[in-house]
């Protein structure tokens, strides 16, 4: 089963970054968050990727030709007409296919854009900017037991500041913290979608969260997986930092995979 991983927007929240390199090329511990996603992936043996590129979309492609560069030691000897040797090389059990899915081409335009390269009735999509531990085997064995068109993993979103209670003469009638209580489930990514979904997306201007996803709801063709462990974008500097500081203390609860 194919995994498609939208990697094409601006990222314009994060911009301290992502004016120089598309967000999904952001690193966490010295490797792109996009790489982490796919990792994780690939634990569950999923290793087929199409990568929807957008925005700077060469370096996407230019980082994976350069995947031994990166990853392995090098020893570049210009005595012997620049020899370049490969010392510990590694590898990923990966196909990648990138590609270009426009600048300005919004979600649901870019999943329609790769419709060709889609073999079989069902594919997995999820956002390049979240991390997640959520387990992919039975998120695919609920997709495939309730038989709908698709599959979207929820999770609970805590608020973010003080919580009031206000009563309807807009009276403020108390100040607490925010409780689990407070929280509000939303759209994580990590789908699965069988094929039926391209007959959804119009064309480039299709947002896939609005038009394709409502409509297939209001048919009762979506179902939500709710996940409760750990799940965390990256819109923000915050947020990546957040990240980096799991990630080297060595505790990152997305990292299911051995060095």
């Amino acid at each position: 089963m194919k995994v498609v991983l939208l990697a094409g927007g601006y990222g314009t929240r994060i911009s301290e970054e992502s004016n120089l390199k598309p967000k999904p090329m952001i690193e966490i511990g010295g490797m792109p968050i996009l790489w982490h996603i796919m990792k994780e992936y690939s634990f569950y043996g999923y290793n087929d990727f199409i990568i929807c590129a957008g925005y700077k979309q060469h370096m996407i492609k230019e980082w994976f030709s350069n995947y031994f560069f990166h990853t392995s030691d090098i020893t570049f000897d210009f005595t012997q007409k620049n020899k370049i040797v490969v010392h510990n090389q590694h590898s990923e059990p990966w196909k990648v296919t990138v590609v270009d899915t426009g600048l300005n081409t919004m979600t649901g335009g870019r999943i329609k854009r790769i419709q060709s390269y889609i073999t079989e009735d069902t594919f997995m999509m999820t956002y390049g900017d979240g991390v997640c531990d959520v387990n992919i085997d039975k998120l695919v064995e609920f997709h495939k037991k309730h038989g709908k068109i698709a599959t979207l993993t929820s999770v609970l979103l805590e608020q973010q500041k003080g919580v009031l209670d206000i009563g309807g003469d807009n009276a403020v009638h108390a100040f607490r913290e925010k409780s689990i209580s407070d929280c509000a489930p939303i759209n994580a990514g990590y789908m699965v979608l069988n094929s039926e979904i391209f007959d959804y997306i119009d064309g480039d201007s299709t947002v896939f969260e609005k038009e394709p996803l409502e409509k297939i709801a209001k048919e009762g063709e979506l179902m939500s997986y709710s996940h409760t462990g750990f799940w965390q974008c990256m819109d923000t500097k915050r947020e990546k930092d957040m990240l980096e500081k799991l990630w080297s203390s060595g505790q990152a609860p997305w990292k299911l995979w051995k060095d």
